[in-house]
């Protein structure tokens, strides 16, 4: 095993799209990827479908757990809840900015707030063995720029929190939707450097518009890891370059060998009720850029959600790709 950190490179928590079946297929991928969860609320996992909200299939591991939530008690529990499934990591969200998120006083709200998310990720290293960490911004609205985000990162270090994984965007909460604070915010990348420069014993991981693993190395440069999101789920197929360009092992395996490997996935999970549609929706783009591709997801697309729709249709989804080969 190499020396890299266990962060070197990690997919981003992305709502409604790093749901455990993504997950899996990114996991085919790249061994050595830092897969997160999709933001799940404290108190869904206190008063919700446990279940449904938390599993996983062993083939994903490692994978971090992001808690969304501010109160240090019931941060505590949904740790200990998720050490026991297995997680490899509790990641608080002080980061996502939609409006949802501030009523219940989480996400990027609390980057105001240094000692209510001090008090959260002390009561959780207290009650877990499993690393915690924390998803920020650079700043949110008026805060003033570099100082404001040095004061919210001294006040986690001071309790002992070393990894801290930087959006580097500042997030408005008022008068930006959370879409357009993905994407209006300049990004800055050098204040998430000014950041490792400044607290060389932290491990800086920096996220936001990185679209390559080119990308990616030059970041490597100047922080400790990086974090993809959309690029990561749009064109998975970079996944498969992660070990061997990053951590100098072994290629990953190539799209049509990961459809191969999801089909036994695909039949246990049918068989215990999922629908084939919420599987392939993440694989649609797969084959991004290579030839066929529009046909096998425009295969996929109007056949994977009708009723008793089983692997065949993906099976014939890849014939589609393979005959354009």
């Amino acid at each position: 095993m190499s020396d890299y950190s266990p962060h070197r490179f990690c997919t981003a928590p992305l709502l409604d799209w790093s749901d455990r079946h993504c997950r899996y297929m990114w996991r085919l991928l790249s061994k050595r990827a830092r897969l997160y969860s999709e933001m799940v609320t404290t108190g869904a996992i206190l008063h919700g479908d446990r279940q449904r909200h938390l599993q996983f299939d062993a083939g994903e591991l490692p994978v971090a757990l992001q808690l969304g939530g501010s109160d240090p008690r019931e941060l505590a529990e949904c740790a200990r809840i998720a050490e026991e499934w297995g997680y490899a990591e509790i990641n608080l969200n002080c980061g996502c900015p939609s409006d949802r998120v501030q009523s219940g006083r989480f996400g990027a709200c609390l980057m105001a707030e240094p000692d209510v998310v001090a008090a959260g990720l002390s009561a959780m290293r207290d009650a877990v063995s499993i690393p915690v960490t924390v998803k920020h911004r650079i700043g949110i609205d008026d805060m003033e720029d570099y100082p404001g985000l040095t004061r919210f990162v001294e006040a986690q270090a001071a309790i002992g929190t070393e990894t801290f994984i930087v959006h580097a965007r500042k997030a408005w909460l008022q008068g930006l939707s959370p879409k357009e604070n993905r994407e209006i915010p300049p990004l800055n990348y050098d204040m998430v450097y000014q950041l490792k420069k400044d607290y060389p014993q932290l491990q800086v991981i920096i996220n936001g518009g990185i679209n390559s693993l080119e990308e990616c190395q030059q970041h490597l440069q100047r922080v400790d890891g990086v974090m993809l999101g959309r690029a990561a789920y749009q064109t998975p197929a970079l996944l498969s370059q992660v070990d061997s360009v990053l951590f100098g092992e072994n290629e990953g395996p190539d799209a049509a060998q990961v459809v191969e490997q999801m089909l036994p996935y695909i039949e246990r999970e049918l068989a215990s009720g999922q629908r084939l549609n919420h599987i392939t929706r993440h694989m649609l783009g797969l084959f991004q850029g290579l030839p066929g591709a529009r046909r096998f997801r425009r295969h996929l697309s109007e056949n994977a959600h009708k009723k008793g729709a089983g692997p065949e249709v993906v099976e014939q989804a890849l014939s589609l790709v393979t005959q354009a080969a």
